[in-house]
């Protein structure tokens, strides 16, 4: 497994496999990896002869009250993880690697009705982070397919409709959320936890679960749902950012009619925001 920070040197190398007739996945991430990501490098693996797994910490996707300087830079560990996971390729850029004009001056990538609401009310500015950074990476790699994580559901729908609308010929794949035995998703985040918050954070998962119950045995008064499941995260100890039963396309509030659904949750432990979701077909 070979490391590159420079895009030339990145090209460069992937010109090669393609010679070859090598098909190329990405794997995009911030680093700090943990099982969640490498299953996501697996799943590449199975449909790509070459793995790309960026490392880049965005700044252009956090916002001014966000753990940006805290948040963990673990890439010597990163780099054994994936090497046993059979990646090919690091791409771990510098900040200046990716916005050499700086973010002010950097051309900015918008993907409207998807990032509005849900995490995208809560954190402006992020969702046009993640495109403009993810349109970036699959111009700079030009994959044959992509990995995401189905645990930021909302950022996977952004990213699948940048692809759709700006014509990029690569294929999506979203990859099931990984779980703690107890259910709670796992996340770079969950290390920020301290003991009796990791206690607590399952919470989310038993929330999501009854909610997908009481939709399967056919209620439909999703106000009232979303209502008892931010009651119960509270009493839990949680402070509820949302709970929202959506449409699983469009992400828009779900209605009677709809028979494929999406629960969307975030919420804070202490100062850690936990984001999860689960899907239910009716």
């Amino acid at each position: 497994m070979r490391t590159v920070n420079s895009l030339r040197e990145l090209r460069t190398i992937l010109r090669g496999y393609r010679r070859e007739g090598k098909t190329i996945g990405l794997v995009p991430t911030m680093g700090n990896l943990h099982e969640g990501h490498i299953s996501l490098v697996r799943k590449a693996g199975e449909a790509a002869d070459v793995v790309v797994t960026s490392i880049f910490v965005n700044p252009m996707q956090f916002g001014a009250s966000e753990d940006l300087d805290s948040y963990p830079r673990t890439l010597e560990d990163d780099q054994r993880q994936l090497e046993a996971a059979g990646n090919t390729l690091v791409f771990a850029p510098g900040v200046e690697e990716i916005y050499p004009q700086g973010l002010v001056q950097q051309t900015k990538v918008v993907v409207p009705e998807v990032s509005d609401g849900h995490c995208g009310a809560s954190r402006p500015g992020h969702f046009e982070g993640v495109a403009t950074v993810v349109t970036m990476l699959l111009n700079m790699v030009q994959p044959d397919i992509a990995v995401f994580g189905e645990k930021d559901f909302q950022q996977l729908a952004v990213i699948r409709k940048l692809v759709r609308d700006l014509m990029i010929p690569v294929e999506v794949i979203g990859a099931p959320t990984v779980r703690e035995t107890d259910g709670l998703a796992k996340s770079s985040r969950n290390g920020y936890l301290n003991e009796s918050e990791r206690a607590i954070a399952p919470a989310v998962y038993r929330a999501l679960q009854d909610s997908a119950d009481k939709l399967g045995n056919g209620r439909s008064d999703f106000g009232a749902i979303e209502r008892e499941a931010t009651e119960a995260l509270s009493a839990a100890g949680l402070r509820p950012d949302y709970f929202n039963i959506v449409n699983s396309d469009t992400l828009k509030p779900a209605t009677a009619e709809d028979t494929e659904l999406t629960i969307l949750v975030a919420a804070f432990l202490g100062t850690t925001r936990l984001i999860d979701n689960l899907s239910v077909s009716r």
